[in-house]
């Protein structure tokens, strides 16, 4: 297939995308989604998997999951709830599925997983325990696709982001994947919350909807190296802001937060994520 002939599929990945983080709660019929991309189910697998690098079924997979492990963190829901809501049939398959890729069964996850370190030395007030260093950032294009809403849900961004990218015959080797956070979870509601999922963008990357110009201001930044799933983010953010900040000092400067994610979701388990957070400091 020539490169030009992927761009009649732009929308039609984008549709699928917006379909899937929609319908997250409802069993996800496979002829319904290639009905969305008025494609044969065979032939539309095969473009998604080429787009994407993994099946359908298994973004559905990483993607309930990932909301699961959301869930348990984040909210006092009973497991039940997060297995049906995730699609299982019953706990135990739940339970054998969630173990198998974040390493501990749910319950224990919510006891013990790796947001807890985060919890436990706010307490002891030990900044060292955390690899945090001092950078100096340059100023960077970036190109861009807007999200709102949830930031735990920017992958769909993202999705959006490189489908069209590739659709366009834009990817290019060394691209680096930045979210750009502008709202504080803490004080904006949720479906308010502002963020873009971004690319590092060289010139010759022409910038039409639904891409949009951005940038990262050049500066000094306080940069937490984090490992580990997603749904620990806004733990690690808790302590940044409530231990690091007032031990270290520093003020934090009007230049927005950004995340740096150093490897890929679809490509490692969400315990080997590493993402590298970035405080901005005057």
């Amino acid at each position: 297939m020539g490169e030009g002939a992927w761009a009649t599929y732009e929308k039609r990945l984008h549709r699928v995308s917006a379909y899937i983080y929609a319908h997250l709660d409802e069993e996800l019929d496979v002829d319904r989604l290639s009905e969305i991309a008025c494609l044969s189910p065979h032939h539309w697998h095969r473009i998604y998997r080429a787009v994407h690098g993994e099946t359908l079924a298994a973004t559905v997979k990483r993607l309930r999951l990932q909301r699961a492990a959301a869930d348990l963190v984040q909210t006092d829901l009973p497991v039940e709830a997060i297995a049906r809501r995730s699609g299982y049939p019953n706990v135990q398959s739940f339970n054998r599925t969630f173990k198998a890729v974040y390493g501990l069964p749910p319950a224990r996850y919510r006891r013990e997983g790796s947001h807890k370190i985060f919890e436990t030395s706010s307490t002891e007030g030990n900044p060292a325990m955390y690899d945090v260093t001092l950078r100096q950032i340059d100023p960077r294009a970036l190109v861009g696709v807007a999200h709102s809403g949830s930031y735990m849900a920017i992958g769909q961004a993202f999705e959006t982001l490189f489908g069209t990218l590739f659709a366009r015959s834009l990817v290019r080797p060394g691209m680096e994947m930045i979210g750009i956070y502008l709202d504080d979870p803490e004080l904006v509601e949720t479906e308010k919350l502002r963020s873009f999922a971004c690319v590092t963008a060289t010139d010759d990357v022409p910038v039409e909807a639904p891409l949009t110009p951005q940038k990262i201001d050049g500066g000094q930044y306080a940069v937490l190296r984090h490992k580990g799933s997603y749904a620990d983010m806004p733990k690690a953010y808790q302590w940044l802001y409530a231990t690091w900040l007032p031990q270290s000092g520093r003020a934090i400067s009007d230049s927005v937060m950004f995340e740096k994610y150093l490897n890929n979701p679809r490509e490692v388990a969400p315990t080997d994520l590493l993402t590298e957070i970035h405080l901005p400091l005057k």
